[in-house]
């Protein structure tokens, strides 16, 4: 059975860090990714990382987020620093069969619960 579990949200001040985990069972994933969505605005893709361990990030995170994975336990990592309080938003982990990692949620096929990361100034 496929699923997707995300742990690692929490609060932190402007200028921490926090490290999201997603746990992947059911899957052989050609992409993994990170998406956010804050109140009233549009789900994001943050982070992503394909098969060949090539990854591609958000201008807005670029330099303080990384994305990581560990094949062998399954499981997607989110190290997020520098935090700014507009990085505030539920992050969710989501998987896509495509390889070139689309930007657009709608080509992501699973789906976390998510987890909410509050970043306050």
């Amino acid at each position: 059975q496929e699923q997707l579990v995300e742990s690692g949200g929490g609060s932190v001040q402007a200028g921490g860090s926090l490290r999201l985990s997603c746990a992947a069972s059911g899957y052989s994933p050609y992409c993994m990714a990170w998406f956010r969505q804050a109140p009233g605005k549009e789900r994001e893709r943050v982070a992503s990382i394909n098969v060949k361990d090539m990854t591609s990030y958000a201008d807005s995170v670029k330099g303080r987020f990384t994305i990581s994975q560990d094949n062998a336990k399954n499981t997607l990592y989110l190290q997020m620093n520098t935090l700014k309080p507009e990085d505030t938003a539920m992050y969710y982990c989501a998987v896509s069969v495509w390889p070139q990692c689309p930007v657009s949620h709608g080509e992501y096929h699973y789906w976390g619960q998510g987890t909410q990361v509050t970043v306050s100034s």
